[in-house]
Parts: structure tokens; sequence; C-alpha cells
């Protein structure tokens, strides 16, 4: 059974017009996972409200690296939908539903009008306000800091065979996992660590420790 789309989201209580009546025009869908929701340099065609599921939200560049921005989940808002259609620019971003993902897609028109009440207007400036945050923390990362230097430095001291997922070294240092498995591959080309499933063997500590120094030089 699925949530109540106001217990997720109770400023749409005050919206007008109304949820209760747009009735068919927004019928929830239920997409299955690895579907492609929006896409990036397209016009939006609506946004999306999450009552179950998850969708991932990511750059994507024209050599096939990807860069995942933030999730949106059940409660949360889409940055990327709300900049286009307040813009009325192109999407910056594509959206994947992670797993089987139960939303609604309010229409641009819909979401004009409801962005003419207060408590919902709101509540999509606040989103802007969390997600920068967010984005602003990972170009830190991405401009500032040698990633690859700490994750060398991470992976050492854990012993030859490490039981450790990419999502978690990605947790440990504050950045995507995207990233750290792009790194991870480039360690593996260089013959300094075999990737398996969720798992980590470390070849070549030594080349690992002295990009690991290189942080202090």
């Amino acid at each position: 059974m699925y949530a109540n789309p106001v217990a997720l989201y109770p400023a749409l209580e005050h919206v007008v017009p109304s949820l209760l009546s747009l009735g068919p025009a927004v019928a929830p869908i239920t997409v299955a996972g690895d579907t492609v929701l929006f896409s990036e340099n397209t016009a939006c065609q609506g946004f999306p409200l999450v009552l179950d599921g998850e969708v991932k939200v990511s750059r994507h560049s024209l050599d096939g690296r990807s860069l995942e921005l933030y999730r949106v989940v059940p409660g949360e808002l889409c940055l990327v939908s709300s900049a286009s259609l307040f813009r009325r620019a192109p999407l910056m971003a594509r959206g994947i539903s992670t797993r089987p993902t139960r939303l609604l897609m309010i229409t641009p028109s819909i979401f004009a009008q409801w962005l003419e009440t207060p408590v919902f207007r709101n509540d999509v400036l606040g989103l802007f306000a969390e997600r920068m945050a967010d984005l602003t923390g990972l170009i830190d990362a991405v401009a500032f800091q040698r990633l690859d230097q700490r994750l060398a430095a991470t992976l050492l001291g854990r012993g030859q065979n490490l039981a450790l997922t990419h999502q978690q070294l990605a947790n440990e240092l504050g950045t995507v996992r995207e990233m750290v498995s792009r790194l991870l591959r480039r360690f593996e080309r260089e013959g300094w660590v075999e990737l398996a499933r969720e798992n980590i063997l470390i070849r070549d500590s030594r080349a690992l420790r002295a990009l690991a120094d290189m942080q202090s030089n």
C-alpha cells in the first residue's frame, strides 16, 4: 500500500487547484527500476513527486562518464525539474529510477499554478537551499581536493583483502560512488588493486602509499 501524497507532501493540502480536483490528470504511475524519467537537454514534461521508490539524478558526459548529483525519495523534491520549469529551459541532468518507483507527474502548467500557493512555493525554494548545499560539497570534492590521494590513503591499513563496496568508500570519503568506481578502475589498470564484487584486493600497497603521501607535499 502506497502512502497518501498529502502525507508525504503536506503543502499539497493547500495548493490550488487541489490534487483531488485534478483527478486522472495526475494519477500515480509506476515504473520499473532503471527507467529513464527525464533526460539532459530535453524539455521538462512534468514535476515528479515520488510516492515510493527512488530516483537518481545525474549528469552524463559525451564519453559515457556520469556523476551522481543527488537522489529523490518519497517526500523530497527534484531540483533539476523545478529549475527547468522555473527557467523554461532544457533539463540539466538525467533522472533514472533505481528500483520500482511510483510517482505523480505534475504538468508544467499545474506546477506554475501551484507556485502561487505560498506554502508550496516555500517548499520549492527551501529545496533549492538544501540541494545547493549538497552540490557545493560535491563541487569542493571535485575541484579542490585530490580524491585519488584520499582514496589511496583510505585503502591502506586495512589488510590486503578488503570486503568493501564502492558505496561504502564513497560514504567514507564524502563523495559519490561513481567517482570512487572510476578511480578504482584506474588503480586496477595500474596494477595496484584487483576488483571483485564487494571486494578489493591490494596488489601494490607501495604505489598506493606513494600516491597517498603526496597529500602532505
